[in-house]
């Protein structure tokens, strides 16, 4: 049984580093700087790892603590920290419910900036893709901004393609599916024209994942469009379930996407072009609260008292103090600002730059 990138039903190991490794030769610490465990640990080969054992076996404390069968379970334990979306280990298939998938939104902003967060790379939120390009054509909408920042729920690839060939160019190949095991790679192309030519700009973060990645990479070839924000998760693989005897199962990578550039997705992912931070609990607060009122408020300034030029050479504005003051007075505590947007803030500012120069 193979599905797309998930670490829903991942169990969480004592971290033994948070990053991914890749195989390559690991560079020597520099020397005017104090080496990390990881660093120590990567830098040691073949002789020096087993002497490790051997010397662990023969002079620790508590012989008892290094069994063969703890060893084993640390060389376990330490690949699914190394390799988080690589190798996973379930409690069983039905032990834990999955996870829920993001809904597709969409509105316009700046009444011509087309909003479009993708959510589960899935058929209901294709027809819902569908429907709002659709609904964009006589509105004058002439860029896009594709937020794939929830977009973590494992889907099948042939859906994932079909989101990508909405905006890639007909007869071009949107990504590979790369599995060593097979005796050749499974390639994916769009085979009609794209709903939308216009600009297009692409959000993501650590909850872009998968299918997800995959659609990212293939716009930022096909459609130059910016990556705007945080590094995707690097999970774009698709996996297989494996049985064990005691019946819980082990997730393995068995395959990995290569974008049209022929880069590999996993484990690194895609590096943003122009990285925003935001936390995580901001954005999914965001997410949540739009069905309601839209982005626009999570974007654009509401207006406040301004400063003047007293205040701003003493660094205070007194009507901002004085609004505050009679705020407590009223007993009331004084109002949290509202949350931001900075990712989407960005990509609005980069289209809005971009149009600008092409004006002149």
């Amino acid at each position: 049984m193979s599905i797309l990138a998930t670490s829903s039903f991942a169990q969480s190991p004592a971290p033994i580093s948070s990053s991914p490794v890749v195989t390559r030769a690991w560079p020597s610490p520099s020397p005017s700087a104090t080496p990390t465990t990881e660093d120590l640990i990567n830098s040691l080969g073949q002789v020096d790892l087993q002497a490790v054992i051997t010397l662990l076996k023969s002079n620790f404390t508590n012989p008892d603590a290094i069994t063969d069968a703890e060893l084993t379970r640390a060389t376990v334990q330490g690949l699914i920290t190394r390799l988080p979306h690589g190798i996973m280990l379930l409690p069983g298939k039905e032990s834990n419910p999955p996870e829920a998938p993001s809904p597709f939104y969409s509105e316009i902003l700046g009444g011509h900036i087309g909003y479009l967060r993708v959510g589960a790379v899935d058929s209901a939120n294709l027809r819902a893709l569908d429907k709002a390009l659709s609904s964009f054509t006589g509105k004058k909408v002439d860029a896009l901004i594709v937020d794939l920042r929830a977009s973590s729920v494992a889907s099948d690839l042939t859906t994932a393609a079909d989101f990508a060939k909405r905006f890639c160019p007909k007869g071009k190949l949107l990504f590979t599916l790369h599995k060593p095991a097979a005796r050749q790679d499974r390639t994916f192309n769009s085979d009609h024209e794209p709903a939308f030519q216009g600009l297009v700009m692409v959000l993501a973060d650590g909850d872009t994942l998968g299918a997800g990645e995959a659609v990212a990479a293939a716009l930022r070839f096909y459609d130059k469009a910016l990556v705007i924000g945080q590094p995707t998760a690097g999970g774009a693989v698709e996996y297989a379930d494996l049985p064990l005897p005691s019946g819980k199962i082990l997730r393995l990578a068995v395959a990995e996407m290569i974008s049209p550039d022929g880069r590999s997705l996993f484990p690194e992912g895609i590096k943003p072009d122009l990285p925003v931070e935001m936390s995580m609990e901001d954005k999914r607060q965001i997410f949540q609260s739009s069905s309601g009122k839209g982005m626009g408020p999570f974007v654009y300034e509401t207006a406040g008292p301004h400063m003047n030029e007293a205040a701003l050479l003493a660094g205070t504005n007194p009507e901002v103090d004085a609004a505050q003051t009679a705020q407590q007075r009223r007993g009331r505590a004084l109002e949290k600002p509202p949350a931001h947007d900075a990712v989407l803030q960005r990509a609005l500012d980069v289209v809005t730059s971009i149009e600008i120069y092409q004006k002149r």
